[in-house]
């Protein structure tokens, strides 16, 4: 996977203000406002910033959290993680692995198979509905 390297004023240009505010700046939308927190059609989830493949609505479900919720992402390499220690508290951030864009934390309370609530801001998101 090539990765996707642009300035900052490249990233304005291209993603809107909430956006830009979420993805490039590790903001957060406010719970139960985003387009996708409630499972709608299937299909599959890609970042708005690249438009990797990121999480499918297979894999959704609903954690009561008002953020679209995940138990897996589409594959092991299409998202990373790193230790966030801001708002005094510490959590484990989820990334875009092809572009290093936010998209919100992942918890060890999800559903099986995995365990994993990967809890996403829909501002990071754009459906791909299936045919």
């Amino acid at each position: 996977m090539d990765k996707v390297i642009k300035t900052d004023d490249a990233w304005r240009e291209q993603l809107s203000d909430t956006q830009y505010q979420v993805c490039r700046l590790k903001g957060t939308e406010r719970p139960f406002t985003g387009e996708f927190h409630r499972k709608g059609e299937p299909g599959r989830y890609h970042c708005v910033c690249c438009d990797a493949p990121l999480f499918d609505t297979d894999t959704q479900f609903d954690a009561g959290c008002g953020w679209p919720s995940y138990y897996a992402p589409v594959t092991e390499e299409a998202v990373t993680t790193t230790e966030d220690y801001s708002h005094g508290m510490h959590r484990t951030e989820v990334l875009c692995a092809r572009c290093d864009a936010h998209l919100g934390h992942v918890f060890p309370d999800g559903p099986p198979p995995t365990g994993l609530r990967y809890c996403i801001n829909s501002v990071c998101l754009r459906l791909e509905p299936r045919s």
